[in-house]
């Protein structure tokens, strides 16, 4: 596991995504993205509740495996 900000403005390799329903319901969707990345050679997971996140990931998922890089302007994180 990782934190999100430890990998912002970092080219990551996405290598897997899982989205389901938040413990949590903080944020508009409900839901909660599970993301498998690559970093460092390593395989990390992210957890996150970004609504911005879970919609790019719904509409590219079928594009795994990529590399993107996950930036944060204002509130919000988006992949670039």
């Amino acid at each position: 596991k990782i934190r999100l900000d430890d990998v912002l403005n970092i080219e990551v390799r996405v290598i897997g995504y899982n989205i389901r329903r938040s413990k949590y319901e903080k944020n508009r969707s409900g839901k909660c993205l599970l993301m498998q990345i690559e970093h460092d050679g390593q395989h990390r997971v992210i957890f996150t509740g970004s609504d911005v996140l879970i919609e790019q990931m719904e509409k590219y998922g079928a594009e795994v495996p990529f590399a993107t890089t996950i930036k944060k302007i204002d509130r919000y994180y988006i992949l670039s």
